[in-house]
C-alpha cells in the first residue's frame, strides 16, 4: 500500500462551491481506476471545524505502484495540475491498514507527526500500526491507514468517519469533509502490519 496526498491552499474568501461542483462533475472519474484503493475527495474550510485554511486536499491509498504511476504521469493529475498549478505531490509507504464498521463517509481525519527520535523504529511503526487498529474499531469509522515517509522521517495516520463529534474526538488531526470516495480497489487493500 502506498499513500498520496496534495494539498491546494484557497484564498480565505474563496468560493468552495467551485470545487464541490468540480468533484461532483469528475469524482466518478477515478471509481474505476486500476491500482487505486480509495480517493478521498477532501476539502477543508476556513472557520469550519477548526481549519484556518480554504483547501482541496484530496488523500489516496494504492494498492499498485503501477497504479499511482499510471495517475501521475498518464493524466489522471495533470487535469490538477492545468486546473491549479502542479502541487506537491506526498507520499508515504503504507504501515497499515485496517477496515472499520461505518458505511458512507462524511468526513476523514489526518494526523502527521515526526517519528520520535531515540526510540526504536520497529516500536514507533508498531505503535502505529496499533493506533491504526484502534481507530478502525471505534464506532463510525470506515477505515484506518498508516503510512510512513522516511525522507522526513514523517508518520501519517489517516481515518474516514460517518460523522464527527467535535465534543468528543475519536482522533485526533484536522478535520475534512469528504465529497466523494472511490473506492475501485478498497476490498484488495491488505489488511492489518504491511511486513
Amino acid at each position: 500500500m502506498h499513500a498520496l496526498q496534495y494539498e491546494i491552499a484557497l484564498p480565505a474568501g474563496y468560493d468552495m462551491g467551485i470545487i464541490r461542483d468540480r468533484v461532483a462533475r469528475r469524482g466518478h472519474l477515478l471509481d474505476e481506476w486500476g491500482g487505486l484503493g480509495l480517493k478521498a475527495y477532501l476539502i477543508r474550510e476556513r472557520g469550519l471545524r477548526g481549519s484556518p485554511v480554504n483547501q482541496y486536499a484530496p488523500f489516496y491509498l494504492w494498492n499498485t505502484v503501477d497504479g499511482m504511476n499510471s495517475f501521475l504521469w498518464g493524466g489522471g493529475f495533470q487535469g490538477v495540475s492545468d486546473d491549479f498549478g502542479r502541487p506537491s505531490a506526498r507520499q508515504w509507504t503504507g504501515l497499515a491498514y485496517e477496515e472499520g464498521h461505518g458505511s458512507q463517509p462524511r468526513f476523514a481525519v489526518r494526523h502527521r507527526q515526526p517519528v520520535p527520535d531515540g526510540v526504536p523504529l520497529a516500536e514507533s511503526v508498531e505503535d502505529a500500526v496499533g493506533e491504526a487498529r484502534r481507530l478502525a474499531a471505534e464506532d463510525g469509522a470506515l477505515c484506518a491507514a498508516a503510512a510512513v515517509d522516511t525522507s522526513r522521517w514523517e508518520l501519517v495516520h489517516f481515518s474516514l468517519w460517518e460523522r464527527w463529534e467535535q465534543d468528543a474526538p475519536k482522533a485526533d488531526g484536522e478535520v475534512f469533509e469528504v465529497l466523494h470516495l472511490s473506492t475501485p480497489g478498497r476490498d484488495r487493500l491488505a489488511r492489518g502490519r504491511q511486513w
